[in-house]
């Protein structure tokens, strides 16, 4: 009876007007090559951050490549600039 644990990236979606990403990870425990349990955890990245008043793009350098890849095809500059606008319009 060999018990085993694998992460895999089961859903990457990409929402809203300002395209941020969802990424959901499923963590799926096997017992002899047949699931026994399935549990997920979601994150969600947005384009950019504000610190201080400064804003930054957002560090994707931790995620799988193919989030790096949807990141970098969708977060245009025209995205990022609307979304920095959007958030600092709710800041007055």
């Amino acid at each position: 009876m060999a018990l085993s644990e694998r992460t895999v990236e089961d859903k990457i979606e990409i929402v809203g007007d300002f395209k941020h990403i969802q990424v959901r990870t499923a963590t799926v425990i096997e017992r002899d090559g047949v699931e026994i349990s399935r549990s997920f955890h979601r994150h969600v990245l947005a384009p950019c951050a504000k610190s201080d008043d400064t804003w930054a793009d957002t560090d994707i350098s931790g995620e799988s490549t193919e989030v790096q890849a949807i990141a970098n095809a969708v977060w245009t500059d025209a995205i990022k600039t609307a979304y920095q606008q959007m958030i600092d319009a709710q800041e007055i």
